[in-house]
């Protein structure tokens, strides 16, 4: 089923976690131009769960009764996904929750990008990467991101595996220890991929944990663009949209 015409569609609300770092909103902020940019018309709005304005109570205020589709800027299924954004749009009738952004190939396809922007070799023997993620209680939380490690392993053709910058029982392996695993299975040099979709504590300190190749966090990148209205499509049609085409990423 083709989109629906933009004039007529749901207002797209992107909605991010909300951070203190001003970088966060400027790449939420980035990222929803490039999505604008990508289908002229649409309502493409932003609101945050915390401590950045606007929260998205402001943001479904502002919608009144107008139908809006809720598309969480986050990368993988857990508490904020499952619980706090649905709750949160239960207070605005005409609203409904997309999936979140991962995992997914393009995804897969950002994370690439960002691992060549520094210094990913095209020779990659010996090498492995360790996916740089949050962390959560959530065992969900946990699958999704096993699910976008193997996604990225087999774009690359090397092992990955992923570490979280706050572990806990379901996410247990931080960053540090991730690059010492893949250390002692004989990887010569371990690169950190940065799955957060912005710049901030978490993504410097994921960095920090090895000496080869760190990427920046997935930001405006096009193809997290193009996941946003895939998500959104798919919330607004039963049947699955399809996938906006990217041009390939260079080897």
């Amino acid at each position: 089923m083709k989109p629906p015409h933009p004039a007529e569609a749901p207002a797209l609300v992107a909605v991010a976690h909300g951070s203190r770092d001003p970088r966060a909103l400027a790449t939420a902020t980035a990222l929803l131009e490039a999505t604008r940019a990508r289908r002229p018309g649409l309502d493409v709005r932003l609101a945050h769960m915390e401590l950045t304005r606007p929260l998205l109570s402001e943001t479904l205020d502002a919608l009144g009764a107008r139908p809006a589709v809720l598309v969480p800027l986050l990368l993988s299924r857990g508490h904020h996904a499952r619980r706090d954004v649905p709750a949160l749009a239960a207070a605005h009738p005409c609203s409904r929750v997309a999936a979140p952004l991962g995992p997914h190939p393009l995804l897969t396809e950002a994370l690439h990008a960002r691992l060549l922007e520094a210094g990913w070799p095209a020779a990659t023997g010996g090498h492995g990467v360790v996916l740089a993620a949050a962390g959560s209680r959530d065992p969900a939380y946990a699958a999704d991101t096993r699910r976008a490690a193997a996604l990225l392993a087999r774009r690359l053709g090397v092992p990955v595996t992923p570490g979280y910058a706050a572990p806990t029982a379901a996410t247990p392996t931080s960053v540090p220890a991730a690059v010492r695993a893949l250390a002692a299975a004989g990887v010569r040099r371990v690169a950190v991929a940065s799955y957060f979709t912005a710049p901030g504590r978490f993504a410097a300190e994921a960095a920090a944990a090895t000496p080869w190749p760190a990427a920046a966090p997935l930001g405006a990148h096009p193809a997290l663009a193009a996941l946003l209205l895939h998500r959104y499509d798919q919330a607004c049609s039963a049947a699955p949209a399809p996938v906006p085409p990217l041009r390939p990423t260079p080897a």
